[in-house]
């Protein structure tokens, strides 16, 4: 057990250092809003992550690599201690980006050797905390995406993260479909035995009332007739919040689409590039995709209709370490569901809330997930920016309403017509 979680512990941090290569040292201190986060910090903090709750826990004759770390890079942890303010991270030019590869490379060091000599009972209770250090990590990878994306949206010469691979042709988007279900009673939640959050658990039953879900994702073009039908000038479309902060945040159209004349283009990670119509819609907020659904007639699924869709799916498809980073068009045939995972992460009508008999863990890990049950939403499946093998049908991803700069899209729901 220990030998194939060391394995995977440093294939982890090796893809966290494999995702920064195209930066240059000026991309990894800059913070562009307070909801993203500087490189640095995100590679300091699972860092961070490792020597907290694991090295100090069970390395004998632990002392701290930086005692300053431990406030710099505590992310939210009221329990360890002091936090520096979030919406200060882009100020910490010190430590440099050496010393935080640095730090890294010890703690790596560290961790190895400890893995090597855990004994007895400590193995299974270490090895569950390093398990879930890998999960973060994971999570971590895809914000090093997502904020690296908007941190380059701001800059007026819109840099390329990474160049696109030549010879790649888009597919036509298939022509939306319908697929029913039953509804009725159904088990929802983690009941396997290996690793989940604890935010998917435990396994409980829910009632479904017959619904259908659409086959694939809402397509940049079918966006693009709500923008033209003046979607973002209707206030009977969208909830009273989402209205507000359309206007106040200004908001036209998806976030990194950019009108030129008469023409849509899009900024993508690889480049900026013409609108695709048949490429599934990103980068909207709970409320766009909201009020999208009204404006088409349908709705915005549950999270228990589309874990319940997602039953037996395959969840091989486009992740992270794919050749690009930006959803594709759908090419799986209307008579299965497609596009759950791999593309984008698709929003939920279902506030995140906790499961029935949801216990909080206890110590500062307590604090990962259900401190958070208020104000956000529910996405489920897994975008193209998203580690591979991270993701199940039961990941219960979440955020705040507004936000955009995730890889967000739409997938519609409607009730069984009787």
């Amino acid at each position: 057990m220990i030998a194939n979680l060391a394995e995977r512990f440093a294939r982890t941090r090796t893809f966290s250092e494999r995702l920064c290569a195209p930066l240059a040292t000026e991309d990894y201190v800059v913070q562009a809003m307070p909801d993203a986060s500087p490189t640095s910090w995100h590679l300091a903090h699972t860092t961070w992550f490792f020597e907290t709750f694991v090295l100090s826990r069970w390395e004998r004759g632990y002392r701290p690599i930086n005692a300053d770390y431990q406030v710099l890079f505590n992310s939210y942890y009221n329990s360890v201690g002091e936090q520096f303010p979030r919406p200060r991270r882009g100020m910490l030019t010190r430590p440099t980006v050496a010393e935080v590869f640095g730090y890294r490379r010890e703690v790596d060091e560290r961790m190895s050797r400890l893995m090597q000599s855990l004994v007895g009972g400590e193995v299974h209770e270490a090895a569950s905390v390093i398990e879930l250090g890998i999960q973060h990590e994971q999570q971590h990878q895809e914000l090093i995406l997502t904020d690296v994306k908007y941190l380059f949206s701001c800059n007026p010469l819109r840099p390329v993260y990474r160049e696109a691979k030549a010879g790649k042709q888009a597919a036509c988007a298939k022509p939306d479909a319908w697929i029913a279900h039953d509804g009725g009673v159904v088990e929802i939640g983690y009941g396997g035995d290996g690793f989940c959050f604890d935010n998917e658990r435990p396994r409980h039953r829910v009632y479904l009332e017959p619904f259908e879900l659409n086959h694939r994702l809402v397509t940049n073009g079918e966006y693009l007739n709500f923008v033209k039908d003046r979607g973002y000038r209707r206030p009977e479309l969208w909830l009273s919040l989402g209205w507000t902060t359309a206007r106040e945040q200004q908001w036209s159209a998806p976030l990194y689409w950019i009108e030129q004349g008469e023409q849509w283009l899009q900024f993508t990670l690889d480049d900026v590039r013409p609108l695709d119509a048949d490429e599934p819609v990103c980068h909207v907020s709970y409320f766009e995709a909201d009020a999208f659904a009204r404006w088409s007639g349908a709705r915005l699924p549950t999270e228990f209709e589309w874990e319940r869709a997602a039953e037996g799916v395959d969840i091989a498809d486009r992740f992270a370490e794919g050749e690009r980073l930006h959803p594709s068009a759908c090419r799986h045939d209307c008579a299965e569901i497609a596009q759950l995972y791999g593309e984008t992460w698709q929003w939920t009508s279902s506030p995140y809330t906790a499961y029935p008999g949801f216990e909080t863990a206890g110590g500062a890990l307590g604090e990962y997930n259900g401190k958070f049950m208020c104000n956000q939403y529910v996405l489920r499946g897994g975008s193209c920016a998203t580690p591979p093998g991270h993701v199940r049908e039961t990941y219960r991803n979440f955020f705040p309403p507004e936000a955009r700069w995730q890889f967000t899209g739409i997938r519609l729901a409607r009730d069984t017509k009787r």
